[in-house]
């Protein structure tokens, strides 16, 4: 595959930092410290934190590696893309994205095996399955023969995953429960993370469509896809405001209505036709998730702090 003459030239080391998509991490970084401070009421382990958070960090590192190694050699990947410039120019190559993909997956893994050895097997086996269910999700987002990612489940799987199971996998690990608490603070990260994945996929709807890759944007269309972005939004601020007022969260977390003017900021966003235009709508999308996700976080903590 010939890569494209208009990509820009990076040195190696630098290539392989895009390529893990570092603006995305955030996305990664959000749940484990909701889970953990949401956790932190009853029990905290700052051991047991710091590997939580590099396993998770290190699976969607390897997740965006192995979506740029597939995208790439199924020709799907869309020039104006955030991520995957350095697979086009052909700085790396394709086959060494995959290894380290594979690599940074195994790197994740020994973070749940440390987590197991210290909790021991009886309590720390759902987080063996969590993980294992988190790397396959990761790889066959965009590999053959699932690619769920190109039929329309991105966002329902990444509320899944990178949303509910991680925060109650990263409260699990503090307390050895499940627990509808963990839950709940789940769901409002959940949805601002599908709103990123549903941004992304709103800038991309012209090339997904000629490359017959389906996702809920191709689908519905603009404006309709924008309705959804507004409506994601919405519903992730009423989640806390309704389970604050059922007394299921901690009146601290509706700190989170501090992060509106990156709502505001991301939905302006929105005024651009092309594609490339629409490159800040998917980074303020990832900002309105950070911001957010801190500020509530920040209020489980403060509640902790005080219990």
């Amino acid at each position: 595959m010939s890569a494209s003459a208009a990509a820009p030239q990076v040195s190696t080391r630098r290539a392989w930092w895009l390529a893990t998509r570092p603006f995305s991490f955030p996305a990664s970084i959000v749940p484990v410290l909701v889970g953990t401070a949401a956790a932190a009421e009853f029990e905290f382990d700052p051991l047991l934190f710091v590997l939580a958070f590099a396993g998770g960090l290190l699976i969607h590192a390897g997740t965006n590696l192995a979506t740029d190694f597939f995208d790439f050699t199924h020709g799907v990947q869309p020039t104006e893309t955030l991520g995957g410039g350095s697979l086009r120019s052909g700085v790396l190559r394709a086959s060494d994205v995959h290894k380290a993909a594979i690599a940074t997956f195994a790197l994740g893994s020994l973070c749940g095996f440390a987590i197991i050895a210290i909790i021991g097997f009886e309590d720390g086996w759902p987080i063996l399955a969590c993980g294992v269910a988190s790397v396959l999700a990761g790889y066959f987002y965009t590999a053959k023969p699932i690619m769920y990612g190109r039929r329309g489940l991105g966002e329902v799987m990444v509320f899944l995953f990178m949303g509910v199971l991680m925060v109650m996998a990263s409260y699990y690990v503090q307390t050895r429960e499940f627990t509808w608490h963990a839950f709940l603070a789940s769901v409002p990260v959940g949805i601002l993370v599908a709103n990123i994945l549903h941004a992304n996929n709103l800038r991309d709807i012209e090339n997904d469509r000629r490359r017959h890759k389906v996702t809920i944007a191709t689908l519905i269309d603009r404006p309709a896809a924008d309705v959804l972005l507004w409506a994601l939004t919405l519903a992730a601020y009423a989640s806390v405001a309704l389970t604050v007022a059922v007394g299921e969260m901690t009146p601290w977390c509706l700190l989170v209505v501090f992060s509106v003017p990156a709502a505001f900021v991301m939905i302006r966003s929105l005024n651009a036709t092309e594609a490339r235009a629409l490159n800040p709508l998917v980074r303020n999308s990832a900002r309105l998730h950070m911001h957010f996700g801190l500020l509530l976080a920040l209020g489980y903590a403060i509640f902790a702090a005080g219990a």
